[in-house]
This record gives C-alpha cells, sequence and structure tokens, in this order.
C-alpha cells in the first residue's frame, strides 16, 4: 500500500513539468540507454536520478523528469547483427518485423527503455545486483475509459467488456533478463516473469494456472463470467541461446505469448488499444518447449510442441500439440511474410483446442508508413450440438465440426516522433458461432491514436464502429452494430 501511494505521488510530480519540455523532445533513444563511451552534459534531474545521496522517492520521481526531457539525437546505436530496424519506435510500439516466441529477433540488440523503478533500484544493492547480471524490473498501469451505444454488454469487442465506465485493465509488473544474441562467441540465456492484474485477465488466464478465479466464479449479472479482478502470471519462461546452431537458435521452455499475431496481451506492444475480433477469440498463450533458429537475415525458422492453446501441461485438458512457423523478410526490407501453423493435433475440441492456420503479411511504404494484414482459419473438433442437422435456430443433437475466417488490415502512421495514427478493418465469419457466441459475420472499424506524453506515458483515444450480419450479435444479442469511443493510458514504471 505505500508503495502504490508513492508511486501515485510520484507520477503526479512527474507529469507536471512534461508540457514544458515536450515541444522540444523527439522522443528518439532513451538517454540512459547509451553506450558508456557517450557523453552528455549532466542536468540536474539526471544527477538526481542516479545520486545516491538522494532517498527512493526522490530518485523516482526525479527518474520521471528526466525521461520527460530530450534525448540525445547523436546518441550512438547499439551494434546489431541483423538489417536495419524498418520502423521507428516510438511512435509505433516495436520496430522490428513481427516474430513472435523470442524477445527481439536473433541478431537485433535489447533496447528496451529503462524506466523510473530501474533507476531508482541503481543505489541498492538489489539493484546493482541487477544491473551486474543484466536483469531489469519494470511494467505499467493501465486505466481505460469507454463510451458505448450498448448498456450492459460491449462484447465481443475486448478487452473493455463493460461499457460506460473506467476500467483498471491492466498493472503488469515485468522481471527479464534478455539475452545477447548479436554477439556469437558463447551460449547465453534469458528468463521473464511477467505479472498481470486487472479486468484483462478474464481473456488470458490459462487453464491450470490461477484459473478458478475464472472458471469456477460464474457471474451472470455480468458481461463475462469469474471475478470482475484477477491475477495471471502471463508469462514464465527460460531462454537459451546457441550461436552456432546456423546463425542462431533460442530454445524457449515455460509459457510465451501466442506466436503469430499482429496484436499482442500488454498493452505498450499494441497499435490500438481494443483488440480485434479475430484476436479476441483465438488463442492467447501455450505453454511447452519452442525453439527459433535464424538460418539467414532473411529466414527464420519455429519448431514447438506445446500443451495446446491456453492450458497448462499439468491440466487434464492438456493435449500434445505441434506449432511452427517460418518468417521471410524481403531483400529490401520492405516486406514480411509470416505463415504459421498455431496449433496442430488430432484431438477434440476439449477446452480451447482448436487448429489453427495463419498468415501475417507486413509491407513497408516508407519510414512513415506501413500496412500489417492477418488472416486466419481455426476449427474445433467435435463440438456438442454442432453436428449434422445443425441450422442458426436448431442445434444438433450429434457432436461436429465449428469452423471460423478472418482477415484484420492495419495501415499505420507516423505523424511525428510523439504521434502515431492506426486504421484497422477487419472482416470475421464465426460460421456455427462456437467462439463468439453467436453464428454470424461480422465487420469493425477503428480509427486510433497514440501520442507519446514521454517515453513513460502513453495516451490513446480510439473510435470504434462494428456490426453483426447475420443475428443481432451485440449488447448480449439485443443489436446488430454497436458504436464505442475510448481512451486508455499507458503509465510505465
Amino acid at each position: 500500500m505505500y508503495f502504490k501511494k508513492a508511486l501515485v505521488a510520484s507520477i503526479l510530480l512527474a507529469v507536471a513539468p512534461v508540457s514544458q519540455v515536450m515541444a522540444q523532445s523527439t522522443l528518439s533513444t532513451n538517454v540512459s540507454n547509451m553506450p558508456a563511451s557517450t557523453s552528455l552534459p549532466a542536468s540536474p534531474v539526471a544527477s538526481i536520478s542516479t545520486d545516491c545521496s538522494h532517498g527512493f522517492l526522490s530518485r523516482f520521481a526525479a527518474a520521471y523528469r528526466e525521461d520527460a526531457q530530450p534525448a540525445d539525437p547523436n546518441a550512438q546505436a547499439p551494434k546489431r547483427r541483423a538489417m536495419d530496424a524498418p520502423f521507428d519506435s516510438p511512435p509505433f510500439p516495436n520496430a522490428e518485423w513481427q516474430l513472435g516466441g523470442v524477445p527481439t529477433p536473433i541478431g537485433v540488440p535489447d533496447t528496451d527503455n529503462t524506466y523510473p523503478l530501474e533507476k531508482a533500484l541503481s543505489c541498492t544493492k538489489v539493484g546493482q545486483w541487477m544491473q551486474r547480471n543484466r536483469i531489469e524490473v519494470y511494467g505499467w498501469v493501465t486505466p481505460a475509459a469507454n463510451f458505448s451505444t450498448s448498456n450492459f454488454t460491449n462484447y465481443p469487442l475486448s478487452y473493455n467488456t463493460r461499457p460506460n465506465r473506467v476500467e483498471l485493465d491492466q498493472v503488469v509488473t515485468t522481471i527479464t533478463r534478455v539475452e545477447d544474441t548479436v554477439q556469437t562467441d558463447h551460449i547465453d540465456w534469458g528468463f521473464d516473469i511477467s505479472n498481470l492484474y486487472g479486468y484483462d485477465y478474464h481473456y488470458t488466464v490459462t487453464k491450470g494456472v490461477f484459473s478458478n478465479q475464472l472458471l469456477n466464479n460464474p457471474a451472470p449479472n455480468q458481461p463475462l463470467n469469474g471475478k470482475i479482478y484477477g491475477d495471471d502470471p502471463m508469462l514464465f519462461y527460460y531462454d537459451l541461446y546457441i550461436p552456432w546452431v546456423a546463425e542462431g537458435m533460442v530454445v524457449r521452455v515455460g509459457r510465451w505469448l501466442s506466436l503469430p499475431d499482429i496484436e499482442a496481451q500488454f498493452s505498450p506492444q499494441n497499435f490500438l488499444m481494443t483488440h480485434s475480433i479475430l484476436y479476441t477469440v483465438d488463442p492467447y498463450t501455450q505453454t511447452g518447449i519452442l525453439t527459433t533458429t535464424r538460418l539467414s537475415q532473411q529466414w527464420t525458422f519455429q519448431l514447438g510442441i506445446d500443451a495446446s492453446n491456453d492450458v497448462a501441461p499439468w491440466n487434464s485438458s492438456a493435449r500434445p500439440s505441434l506449432q511452427t512457423c517460418v518468417r521471410w523478410v524481403s531483400a529490401s526490407n520492405n516486406d514480411m511474410l509470416y505463415p504459421c501453423i498455431n496449433n496442430w493435433n488430432k484431438s477434440d475440441i476439449n477446452y480451447n483446442n482448436v487448429q489453427m492456420y495463419v498468415m501475417t503479411w507486413g509491407h513497408k511504404f516508407s519510414q512513415k508508413i506501413n500496412m500489417l494484414t492477418e488472416a486466419y482459419r481455426m476449427y474445433g473438433r467435435n463440438i456438442p450440438g454442432l453436428g449434422p442437422g445443425w441450422t442458426r435456430e436448431t442445434q444438433s443433437t450429434l457432436p461436429g465440426t465449428g469452423g471460423e475466417f478472418g482477415a484484420v488490415n492495419y495501415l499505420n502512421f507516423e505523424l511525428d516522433p510523439s504521434n502515431m495514427m492506426s486504421f484497422r478493418n477487419e472482416f470475421y465469419n464465426d460460421e456455427k458461432g462456437n467462439r463468439t457466441g453467436f453464428a454470424t459475420r461480422y465487420s469493425s472499424h477503428t480509427l486510433g491514436l497514440t501520442h507519446y506524453v514521454t517515453q513513460d506515458l502513453e495516451i490513446q483515444p480510439e473510435l470504434r464502429y462494428e456490426r453483426s450480419y447475420d443475428l443481432n450479435a451485440y449488447n448480449g444479442g439485443k443489436k446488430d452494430h454497436q458504436l464505442t469511443a475510448l481512451l486508455d493510458a499507458i503509465i510505465h514504471y
């Protein structure tokens, strides 16, 4: 409780001077991540955040003020063993072409910012030990508000399912070590432990990992079952980097985010604050063992065995499943293809055991304009009520296959180093209603902006219109359309 109060107080102290400095900020590479050889004139703020004569809270607040100042435009970029980064980040959420299953593509350095908590800890014994061992700690808080034409549920909009309210979407804390895949002379290792608390746990929970709070708590008066707020240890994995297999291999053991999606579970990694319908109803995480091998700068191959979608290996619903992807990047660095078999086995539906085949295509028109398109086919076998004789009005007495397909397109624009705009359009067909609850075709259209106030604070306004064509699928089956205006803030610590 004391830390939460201190965090709020420090953020309030830090945000006050932001407007005075953002006019001259270019939000380029974080000053704290510069090589040791780069020297800059010391500022009073910067000296306080690393001056051990000051207390923890003083250093913590000073770090926010430091991050609101312009970074050095001449800072040296870290060495990389890969093509140049195709995008600017910020304002885009990532500078690299999409690749799941690794913290960064093999050959790309860790360029994560150093956030205020880690800076404030640098004077403590724990913080100094973490620095020596390249261990990072950071997180964020994401509150959000929405105004909707629905009054009971916004579903299948996610994650802001409860309409017309302010919500605590997620509070995430991450402790991680990123393996160094730029070097090729020794084996290296990494790990990630990321915990999520908030409303978004409804979508991320894996059966067998704190899942009782969701699966065994019916909530008939709420849009979704389960406790309103819950906790999910979203990531826990160990990475081993072996530089001598092809051009480098990373072996991951644990729970990881589903590989192929343009969208991600964590707020800062998305182009928009809400998610497409495709993403809302597809797999979120897998748990098992995964290899990612760089064959060349253009080709990467992935192969894994897991317990199927959103289920722990020790749970009775687990089914051994294959996961494999190939990523190709053009020699010009302007195009990317990422086909994946995201889940394949011969078992029946059994919890979330759907078979999934997906392709992502990325195209860069210029440094400031790019496009990402994802399409998939999913289906589950022997689903009760979906056999011969099924119609939208009548369930079958026999089990059968339920399938769905869809496509989503993102068109992304860099307006300036602090602002990005994204326009998302999608089509989705839930053929028998086994994913969304309604056997209908959908379309959705979303326009959103991401504004970086500083590297520690992002604001995302958004406007979204969606429609169902064969059944009333909105507001719990009462309407065939929905208009939603939303706003969230991502406060890093």
